[in-house]
């Protein structure tokens, strides 16, 4: 069986084509609404993207593997974004990402059914360094004993990516 976009997700791409010259700027509205209706962007997913916008596997390949909110294997239903880029990192950014690894069981780029860890290089949060997103959800001034709350919260309440696109 091959794939195709549900006719929900298929009506959000004709509205965005609507606004550009040509189909390749929707590449990552295209890339969002796939990982949110097949839950990875694996082969054949980018293969779908890239017939459905006329533009080549390998070029949908390149922006999917280039950013991070991407992912080519399912993950958890929380992807847990640790940054770790300087505010972060001075204010104990990798003490919070080995907690969060601590407490997952989990190394950056793996999951289990509830959770993803990322290490990510920016989330736009240094005031309030450091800082974790999952879906819209940010914590800030995290510190590693906020880690085993922050979990538990999660799991009552998931906040899966999904929920941005």
């Amino acid at each position: 069986m091959s794939l195709k976009f549900s006719d929900e997700a298929t009506s959000k791409l004709e509205v965005l084509y609507g606004r550009y010259p040509s189909k390749q700027p929707v590449i990552l509205a295209a890339l969002h609404l796939a990982q949110k209706e097949f839950g990875d962007l694996r082969d054949e997913v980018i293969e779908l993207v890239g017939s459905t916008l006329d533009l080549s596997v390998a070029h949908v390949y390149g922006v999917a593997t280039f950013y991070t909110m991407f992912r080519r294997q399912s993950g958890g239903t929380n992807t847990l974004r640790v940054c770790t880029n300087v505010a972060c990192m001075l204010r104990g950014g990798y003490e919070v990402l080995r907690s969060f690894e601590s407490k997952l069981g989990l190394k950056v780029g793996e999951s289990n059914a509830d959770f993803s860890l990322v290490e990510e290089e920016c989330i736009a949060a240094c005031a309030n360094a450091p800082a974790v997103v999952c879906g819209t959800k940010y914590f800030l001034d995290v510190t590693p004993e906020m880690v085993s709350e922050i979990v538990d919260y999660l799991k009552a309440n998931p906040h899966p990516e999904s929920e941005v696109a």
